[in-house]
């Protein structure tokens, strides 16, 4: 535990309510490294969870928040049109499909997730929402009825906004099935949902994580959104990707639905884009946007000029620096180093995962359920030797892997090394 007078003083007065992982005082950080102001140096496998996929702190945003903060900070976006939001929207428009031109921003992945929805009742003239299985879309009031990953997220809180109906996510590891068995099994249900709970008149739009995130990073079977585009195209419902954990070029694309080759109508992004700086986004196309009245979604900080700066020089860093093909190189080192190790351990139970996206479950006696606890001794044990990861899933028992995009082969290899020799302490 830290000992120092600042940590002491102040820690016991914040928020309860924030769950915490680590005890370090963070001091500095820069690109895969946090440094303690203890002495420590650590290296980052989490990012602030699939925030900082350009690194701690890279040269060329940190440049671009200094300039922008020396011009204005803040420029209601009802107002005063700025530089830096028409910018960024020109620089999405060179990444996002072509089907996708109209832009609004937002501060956070609820924020964006809350405004999708309302997008969508409006587009459509219906107010049913489906969602999957181990979803998670946010905390707020509205985005909790949306989220399925945890009852901790949704308990004692209630009673949630009404409209939101859950199907099965094709999760093939934890329903003891092929990809193939699992996407069918998930449509099948699907269209079992809108038979009988949720009729596709009443039905606005089928929200889905383009990689499942807190739910256990699970990438979907290609058919499975295949299908659900099917599905959403013979019903008239909007197909909403939330790509704020799996965009901005974690998976190795800009948006980790281009593996599917599937077209979404909606988009919402957040975390990678902007570097860490507070930004999201509801992308969708004009046609839809035009169903809205004028002034009906807004926001006092939305598209906030020294965020959309960050997020213009972290789209051009990414490209220029080749950091997608970074991640897809570094993803597929780092998942071969953990396949070696599923070898060694039969606790591994799964390793899945696109570009720098992975996920390791980890399971005892062939059970998900008990293997929290061992997840968690791996982390600490990781900590202690220099090396920061981090859990999802139901259960808590699988580590998720995201380092910057632009981690090193060298970095990869000592984050391997160490994740080895914290699984021989844990595991006797």
């Amino acid at each position: 535990m830290p000992t120092n007078t600042l940590y002491e003083q102040n820690f016991p007065h914040m928020s309860p309510a924030w769950s915490r992982v680590f005890n370090f005082v963070a001091e500095r950080a820069e690109g895969s490294y946090i440094y303690t102001d203890d002495g420590r140096k650590l290296l980052d496998f989490t990012c602030g969870i699939g925030v900082t996929n350009t690194g701690h702190c890279h040269p060329r945003i940190v440049e671009a928040i200094r300039e922008q903060a020396g011009l204005f900070l803040h420029a209601q976006a009802n107002l005063v049109i700025h530089k830096p939001m028409l910018q960024l929207i020109e620089e999405l428009r060179t990444i996002a499909p072509p089907s996708i031109d109209s832009f609004y921003f937002a501060n956070s992945g609820a924020e964006a997730v809350e405004n999708a929805v309302k997008i969508a009742r409006v587009a459509t003239g219906k107010q049913n929402i489906i969602v999957f299985s181990g979803s998670f879309h946010g905390r707020t009031v509205g985005t909790m009825a949306l989220t399925t990953s945890k009852t901790v997220y949704r308990s004692s809180f209630g009673p949630l906004p009404s409209g939101v109906y859950v199907a099965p996510f094709p999760y093939a590891f934890r329903l003891k099935m092929t990809e193939a068995e699992a996407s069918e099994y998930a449509l099948e249900q699907l269209e079992y949902l809108l038979a009988s709970q949720t009729a596709p008149k009443e039905t606005a739009a089928i929200l889905v994580e383009s990689v499942l995130g807190e739910g256990g990073y699970v990438p979907p079977p290609v058919s499975f959104m295949k299908g659900l585009r099917e599905i959403c195209d013979r019903h008239s419902i909007l197909l909403i990707f939330d790509e704020i954990q799996s965009g901005f070029g974690r998976t190795g694309k800009w948006f980790a639905f281009e593996h599917f080759h599937v077209l979404p109508d909606v988009i919402t992004a957040a975390k990678g884009l902007a570097s860490g700086m507070p930004l999201s986004g509801v992308f969708s196309r004009t046609d839809i946007m035009l169903k809205l009245d004028v002034g009906s979604i807004g926001g006092t900080y939305g598209g906030n000029a020294v965020a959309c700066a960050a997020g213009v020089a972290t789209i051009r860093a990414m490209r220029e620096e080749n950091m997608l093909e970074n991640a897809t190189e570094r993803g597929i080192q780092l998942m071969t180093g953990l396949r070696k190790l599923q070898e060694e351990y039969s606790q591994i139970g799964d390793i899945r995962g696109k570009g720098l996206m992975i996920g390791t479950e980890f399971v005892v006696d062939g059970k998900p359920a008990k293997a929290k606890g061992l997840a968690k001794d791996v982390i600490h044990a990781a900590e202690d030797r220099g090396l920061l990861l981090l859990s999802c899933g139901t259960y808590d028992n699988t580590i998720r892997l995201i380092p910057p995009l632009n981690v090193t082969s060298e970095q990869i290899n000592e984050g391997l090394n160490i994740f080895s020799e914290s699984l021989k302490e844990v595991i006797h």
